[in-house]
């Protein structure tokens, strides 16, 4: 992980780093053997490099799955929020179609 000076700071700071999900249920299989021998959650979190609310999070969304699964959620996910944004647009458009044909511009 690379480290930043921040500008306004001057403290170093480690910069934000996305993990896929098939990273992430292959971490959390880490930890899994790691607590089972006997590793407390902060030296886990610090093992795996990322923060104890980072490994709590990771462990509540994707807790139990396969990466497999882990890779179709986030696909789920993505497609649900490209078509909420067609929803949103096809909503505008109507309610402008709606005001124009009112004569309401």
């Amino acid at each position: 992980m690379s480290t930043v000076v921040g500008r306004k700071t001057g403290l170093i700071m480690t910069k934000r780093r996305r993990h896929t999900p098939e990273q992430v249920v292959r971490k959390l299989g880490q930890a899994d053997r790691l607590l089972a021998g006997g590793e407390d959650v902060a030296a886990v979190a610090r093992e795996l490099g990322v923060s104890e609310a980072t490994y709590h999070r990771w462990r509540n969304q994707y807790g139990g799955m396969k990466a497999d699964d882990a890779k179709r959620l986030k696909e789920l996910e993505k497609q649900n929020a490209t078509l909420k944004r067609l929803l949103a647009e096809a909503e505008l458009e109507k309610a402008a179609l709606k005001e124009l044909a009112e004569g309401n511009f």
